[in-house]
C-alpha cells in the first residue's frame, strides 16, 4: 500500500474522532436480581450485597447493554465506527486489547442502562512481533434512567496486518497461555497427563485459576490436588468472535465443575455445539498442542 493511500485512509478515520461510533443502546431488561445471582454463581463471588440484591457486581456494567452476534456473525447494532476502514486497510487481525473501567455509582436493581461510544483515537503505525498494526481507541459512557452517569470504559484494540499466507505455511499452533510462579504447577501437571488444582493448605478450599493466596482465610500455604477430571457443565458459551489460530470455530466452551468441588474454565472436544447442554457429564482429556504444551479438553462421558 502506497504512502499516499495510507494517508488517505487513516485521514479519514481521524475525522471521525468524537463521533458516535454505534447507535446509543438501552438495555432491554433492567438490571435484576436473577441476572445477578447467576453471574455471581458463575463467578465464585459471594458478596452477601449482591446475592441480596442491594447492589449489583461493578464489574456487571457492561454486561446489560451487549449487543448479540447474529447468524451471519455479524453484531446487532453494526460494528464500531473507523473499524471498517482499519479493515479495509489490510489490518484484520487482533493482537491485543485493553480496557480501563471507572465506576462512577453503585449499580442498583432497577436501574435501565444506555450505553454510548464514541471514537477517541487512532494511534499512528505501530511495529509488533506479528505485523505492523494501529491501536484504536473507544470511549464508552454508560447512564441510568435518569441521565446520570453510572461509570465509564475506555476500550483499545490493537489492529495488526497479519503476514501473507503462502500455499506451503503450516498452520499457526494455539498461542501459549502465561505461565506464573502460581500457575506454573498446574502446566507443569498437564504435560504429566494429571489434573491439578491448588488447595489450601490452611482451611482445605480449593481454589482454580491458582492464585498467591487462599481467598477464604487467606493463608499462603497449598499443596497441589490431583482431580479425577471428571464433571459435569455448569454453564457454557459458543465462542464465534474473536477467531484464534490452532482452533475450530464455532467453538464450544465451558465452565466445568469437578467432581472435587473446584471449577475450570476448558474447550469441548467432539460435542457439536449444538449438543451442549448445561448438565451434560464431561471427562477430561489431555490434547498435546506440541512439545511441553498440553491442554485439558472435556469430551462427553460415555456410558460406561
Amino acid at each position: 500500500m502506497s504512502n499516499a493511500a495510507t494517508n488517505d485512509w487513516l485521514t479519514a478515520v481521524k475525522a471521525q474522532i468524537g463521533r458516535e461510533a454505534l447507535p446509543p443502546q438501552t438495555a432491554v431488561d433492567p438490571v435484576n436480581l436473577p441476572m445477578i445471582r447467576r453471574w455471581c454463581e458463575a463467578m465464585g463471588d459471594r458478596n452477601p450485597l449482591y446475592a441480596e440484591g442491594k447492589l449489583a457486581p461493578p464489574a456487571t456494567l457492561f454486561m446489560w447493554t451487549m449487543s448479540h452476534f447474529r447468524p451471519d456473525l455479524s453484531r446487532e447494532g453494526g460494528s464500531l465506527l473507523g473499524l471498517d476502514l482499519v479493515d479495509a486497510a489490510g489490518f484484520t487481525s487482533v493482537v491485543a486489547t485493553n480496557v480501563e473501567e471507572e465506576y462512577c455509582r453503585d449499580l442498583r436493581c432497577g436501574d435501565v442502562i444506555t450505553q454510548r461510544v464514541t471514537l477517541d483515537g487512532i494511534s499512528e503505525e505501530k511495529k509488533t512481533g506479528l505485523g505492523v498494526g494501529h491501536f484504536v481507541t473507544f470511549r464508552y459512557e454508560f447512564t441510568d434512567q435518569k441521565g446520570e452517569v453510572i461509570g465509564r470504559t475506555l476500550f483499545r484494540v490493537l489492529k495488526f496486518r497479519p503476514p501473507a499466507k503462502t500455499a506451503a505455511a503450516k498452520k499457526s499452533p494455539v498461542p501459549r497461555p502465561p505461565v506464573t510462579r502460581d500457575s506454573a504447577f498446574f502446566w507443569e501437571g498437564l504435560n504429566q497427563r494429571k489434573l491439578l488444582v491448588r488447595q489450601c493448605g490452611n482451611c482445605g478450599r480449593l481454589h482454580h485459576p491458582p492464585g498467591p493466596m487462599c481467598p477464604e482465610c487467606n493463608s499462603l500455604e497449598w499443596r497441589a490436588l490431583e482431580c479425577s477430571g471428571r464433571g459435569t457443565i455448569h454453564s457454557f458459551v459458543i465462542v464465534h468472535q474473536p477467531q484464534m489460530p490452532g482452533l475450530n470455530y464455532p467453538l464450544p466452551v465451558a465452565l466445568i465443575d469437578l467432581e472435587e468441588g473446584a471449577r475450570m474454565v476448558a474447550n469441548l472436544g467432539e460435542i457439536a455445539p449444538g449438543k451442549v447442554r448445561i448438565g451434560m457429564p464431561v471427562d477430561v482429556d489431555f490434547v498435546e498442542i506440541e512439545k511441553d504444551f498440553v491442554l485439558p479438553v472435556f469430551r462427553e462421558r460415555r456410558a460406561g
